[in-house]
């Protein structure tokens, strides 16, 4: 089955979404330039999602992605709560009174979030009285609390993150009278999500991950080459740190269980995640709730089992690593992606390929054939091809849509080849997923004068 260019061109740019921070947003000179987003799914339904906001009450720029297991119910929540939960811990006591006053008295909200979203976003409306009282709750706390000290970005990311996982928790306990909304609250709770979130602020930039997907910053170096930095850590089985620390969180005895072939209690890739409360609720909790919710649940093989060797919940936890970035003129890009592009491509040929792109400029590296036998009419068709691959260069206006193209067409010689992306995409749902996963990726473009000013104003 073979797709022309021109199909395989609207397969991979249906979902791009691309914008432009306007010069002057009225308050300051933005760091951020603007962002380029895209996903390709694997999955049906897709379980990745993303979100993209401006804050309006605080000065700052929010972006992230959220790869979703077992269903996308866990992912959707998230990526649409996530930042108003944020959001809310950064303001100031005064506009938390100020809202908390509006909704008393009936009258209109301060917008909080200017949302950047594509018409394939989607937003749950069933579920918005019900986020919104959830939300609302938590603001009530933060005014109860107040402690008159200015919030610290990192403390208020690893809030929000930690409220909204207790939250959705919360309110699949509780249920909801509304059959739907009871089923949603559940489905929520039962799926799970890890979320990788940026906040960009001036100079400052904070990544809070939790989870696999990954954050990369991509730096111009003094000879104009590219590389890449790392701006979070994968809570998996292959960070050693990350192991060690569930390891200090249950009893010796359980030294064994804790991680089996690399996955939490031999079944859970990520070791931190929003959701899945099969690994943080008692046993007799998950039983009381799946026996009194609805009959789909019941239905639901992943419910009804408990894991093994569970003894000590709760075994996972939503809380993020926040690392915190100074930005510098030669930080020129970040890219925030779930792990099916980290899975397909190493950071430094992500960091090269965006960079490439974004300047237009081609580092011609030798070329390289790593140990194959080439003909010499091979080798035509290899420099035929990087001639066409710069002239095409331009054919995608969305750096993230650049980057997938990469990611699932890319050759043995690292160029993108037609007939391989052509397969690639025309794979049945059922076959797609065995050969890659859903990818979500968001591209932000930093202004390096601006952050040059910065720099040189402090």
């Amino acid at each position: 089955f073979y797709l022309t260019p021109p199909q395989v061109n609207s397969i991979l740019k249906a979902n791009e979404y691309s914008f432009k921070v306007p010069e002057f947003d009225g308050k300051n000179v933005s760091s951020v330039l603007g962002f380029d987003s895209n996903q390709l799914p694997a999955n049906a339904p897709i379980e990745d999602r993303r979100s993209a906001a401006t804050c309006l009450q605080t000065r700052g720029m929010l972006l992230g992605v959220f790869d979703g297991h077992a269903g996308c119910a866990c992912a959707q929540a998230v990526s649409e709560r996530l930042f108003y939960y944020i959001a809310v811990s950064l303001l100031p006591h005064e506009t938390l009174l100020e809202i908390e006053n509006a909704v008393e008295s009936g009258r209109a909200l301060l917008p909080i979030l200017q949302w950047h979203k594509h018409p394939n976003d989607y937003f749950s409306k069933e579920a918005s009285k019900l986020y919104f009282n959830s939300l609302r709750t938590y603001w009530q706390e933060l005014i109860d609390l107040n402690s008159g000290e200015t919030t610290d970005v990192k403390e208020a990311l690893i809030n929000a993150f930690k409220r909204l996982d207790n939250d959705i928790s919360l309110e699949a306990q509780v249920g909801d009278p509304n059959s739907f909304l009871n089923y949603l609250v559940l489905r929520v709770a039962f799926s799970g999500a890890t979320a990788c979130v940026a906040h960009v602020d001036g100079a400052d930039l904070h990544v809070a991950n939790t989870g696999d997907s990954r954050a990369m910053l991509g730096v111009q170096e003094e000879d104009g080459s590219w590389s890449a930095v790392n701006l979070s850590y994968d809570h998996n089985a292959q960070n050693e740190r990350e192991v060690e620390r569930v390891k200090l969180e249950h009893p010796k005895s359980e030294a064994k269980s804790l991680v089996k072939q690399d996955r939490l209690l031999g079944l859970l890739m990520p070791f931190r995640a929003f959701g899945d409360v099969k690994f943080k609720w008692s046993i007799e909790l998950q039983k009381r709730v799946v026996e009194s919710g609805p009959d789909q649940l019941n239905d639901n093989e992943y419910t009804k089992f408990i894991p093994p060797n569970y003894h000590t919940p709760p075994y996972l936890t939503a809380e993020p690593e926040v690392i915190h970035h100074k930005l510098r003129p030669q930080d020129k890009f970040l890219v925030l992606a779930t792990d099916g592009l980290w899975e397909t491509m190493h950071r430094q040929d992500v960091a090269r390929i965006v960079g490439e792109y974004l300047t237009g400029v081609h580092h011609q590296q030798p070329i390289a054939v790593g140990g194959y036998k080439v003909t010499l009419g091979q080798m035509h068709g290899l420099l035929t091809e990087r001639r066409a691959k710069i002239s095409s260069v331009f054919e995608d206006q969305n750096a993230a849509t650049h980057l997938i193209r990469h990611a699932v067409g890319n050759n043995e010689f690292g160029t993108v080849d037609h007939e391989r992306l052509s397969k690639m995409l025309s794979l049945p749902e059922e076959l797609a997923r065995m050969y890659r996963d859903d990818i979500t990726i968001i591209v932000v473009q930093f202004n390096s004068h601006v952050i040059g000013a910065y720099q040189n104003g402090e």
